[in-house]
C-alpha cells in the first residue's frame, strides 16, 4: 500500500506558482526533510549497534579463554608442586595455546569495537548540516540527494 504525500503533489505541480502557493509547501518540504533525517538516523545508529555488539561478543570471548588459561595455570601449578613430571609442561602449554586465541579474540574485538567509534551518527550530522546550509542558500544539494532518502 502505498500513500500518497502532498510532497508528492508539489513534485508534479506547474512550474508557474504564485508565492502563497510555495510557501504554503514548506511546512510539508520541512516534515519530510525532518523525517528523511531521522530514518538516516536510525539506520545509522542501528548499524553502530551491530558493529558494537559484535565486538563485544568478541571481547566476551577473550574473557572465557583468559578464565579457561586461569584455570589452567592453576592445574599447572598444582601439578608442578605435588609431582615432579611432565604433567605440568602439558598443563603450562594448553595455557600459552588459551593465551594465543585470547589474545587473537581480544584483537579483533579491539578492532570490531575501533571501527564503530566515534558512536555518533556522521552521515546524518553531515546531511543535516548540508540541509541548513542549502535552505540558507549557501551551497548546493548534491543530485544524489534529490528525489528523497529511505
Amino acid at each position: 500500500m502505498t500513500e500518497s504525500t502532498r510532497a508528492d503533489t508539489i513534485k508534479h505541480a506547474k512550474k508557474n506558482r504564485s508565492l502563497l502557493g510555495l510557501l504554503s509547501d514548506i511546512p510539508t518540504l520541512v516534515t519530510d526533510l525532518v523525517k528523511g533525517e531521522i530514518a538516516l538516523l536510525k539506520r545509522e545508529l542501528i548499524d553502530k549497534a551491530k558493529v558494537f555488539g559484535i565486538g563485544a561478543g568478541l571481547a566476551v570471548g577473550a574473557l572465557l579463554f583468559l578464565f579457561l588459561m586461569l584455570l589452567c595455570l592453576i592445574g599447572a601449578g598444582i601439578a608442578a608442586l605435588s609431582l615432579v613430571m611432565p604433567l605440568w609442561l602439558a598443563a603450562l602449554l594448553v595455557a600459552a595455546l588459551f593465551l594465543v586465541i585470547a589474545g587473537i579474540l581480544g584483537f579483533l574485538a579491539y578492532k570490531q569495537i575501533k571501527k564503530g567509534l566515534p558512536p555518533l551518527p556522521k552521515q546524518t550530522i553531515d546531511s543535516v548540516k548540508s540541509d541548513i546550509k542549502a535552505v540558507k542558500g549557501v551551497g548546493r544539494i548534491p543530485r544524489s540527494d534529490v528525489g528523497g532518502r529511505s
